[in-house]
């Protein structure tokens, strides 16, 4: 029987605060509400979700870096390291994996600093805008992605 692949969701810094920081904006759905829909929808892919959260740049990097060999893809919703951190684009850039960048709001029609990410560069895609539903959209992306990969 073949190993289920093992999709890492990472949450960047403040992600902890859903439902509770600014609803208007990023919506009311907690962040625990989130990952079980996650879980419900990987499941339902064939996959197997890896859920995490840190307000801690370095932590999140090694996360990426140790994905490189335990993981088939990478959903990542950098928050505010989004617009900093080229620390994230390099793990993500050295992992090789597919990965999806998901952003709650639309950042680009938000405050002008928010409409560049670094984590971009290393994306495969990109979702923004469509609050906790991106999550969803971006486990069936990498479904896709991974079946394309299987397929070639």
């Amino acid at each position: 029987m073949a190993k289920t692949p093992t999709v890492l969701i990472l949450n960047g810094p403040n992600l902890n605060l859903l439902g509770e920081r600014e609803p208007a904006i990023y919506g009311r759905a907690k962040l625990a509400d989130i990952e079980k829909s996650c879980r419900k929808r990987a499941k339902e892919l064939g996959l197997a979700a890896d859920f995490k959260q840190s307000n801690h740049e370095g932590e999140l990097v090694d996360w990426i870096q140790a994905a490189r060999l335990s993981h088939a893809a990478i959903v990542i919703n950098p928050a505010a390291y989004t617009h900093t951190s080229v620390a994230l684009l390099d793990a993500l850039t050295a992992a090789g994996l597919p990965v999806i960048e998901v952003h709650l709001s639309n950042i680009h029609r938000r405050d002008r600093f928010r409409h560049h990410s670094y984590v971009s560069l290393a994306a495969t895609g990109v979702i923004c805008g469509l609050g906790a539903q991106g999550y969803l959209l971006a486990l069936d992306a990498v479904a896709t992605l991974l079946k394309t990969q299987e397929e070639a």
